[in-house]
């Protein structure tokens, strides 16, 4: 398009991909710059909106009659570390007086926030909640960004890719102590990496009944 905002298309377009092109040409001629990129895929529409203009985005979405994507549905994250950008955060919304269903996302890295969305859809506050908690991903004008599925005093955010797989501590409740104790990681075994290979290849020994194979 001339306003530099890239349309991409599957190379096989599913049914209704007519539909959510036109729709995706009324979102992107509405809300102008604040759009980045639109893509029809795998019959769905996904936007990609600068973080700055998210609330009014979501907003318009919302409220315009040829929308009404006034169902929230969740927010989720995605860390691509290699990115200067590295997170995205993704909004998915369900209109059903038109029963469609849209993606949206806005790129941040670990020190910028992303406006709030609870104003827009009051659902939004524990997502926001569960991404920051999980990804580390600042949200502005959140009246409660809390962690709300990690422990007290948890350090780092499981999700993302240079998290520990064992983790930091291990609890357990201490019948001494009549209380939850919070003690380093010991394994018990040395950690292994697993192939997932079939069981019944590589061995170094023949299995009962694997001799009846080899005739």
């Amino acid at each position: 398009m001339s306003n530099g905002i890239s349309i991409l298309a599957h190379t096989q377009p599913a049914s209704g991909d007519a539909a959510l092109s036109a729709l995706s040409e009324r979102i992107v001629g509405a809300l102008g710059p604040a759009v980045v990129e639109s893509a029809i895929a795998f019959g769905e529409l996904t936007l990609v909106v600068q973080a700055s203009d998210i609330v009014y985005a979501l907003t318009y979405l919302r409220d315009d009659p040829g929308c009404a994507f006034r169902c929230f549905v969740d927010i989720c994250g995605a860390d691509y570390p290699q990115r200067a950008k590295r997170f995205d955060v993704v909004y998915h919304l369900l209109s059903l007086r038109h029963n469609a269903r849209i993606r949206v996302k806005v790129r941040t890295d670990e020190t910028t926030p992303v406006p709030s969305v609870i104003d827009v859809f009051p659902a939004a506050n524990w997502f926001e909640r569960e991404t920051y908690d999980l990804y580390g991903i600042l949200f502005s004008g959140h009246p409660d960004l809390r962690r709300l599925l990690t422990d007290y005093g948890f350090e780092g955010h499981p999700l993302r890719k240079d998290f520990p797989l064992t983790g930091f501590v291990e609890v357990r409740y201490d019948q001494e102590e009549a209380r939850v104790v919070y003690e380093p990681v010991k394994l018990t075994q040395e950690f292994r990496n697993f192939d997932f290979l079939s069981p019944w290849e590589g061995t170094d020994y023949v299995l009962p009944g694997d001799e009846k194979t080899s005739a």
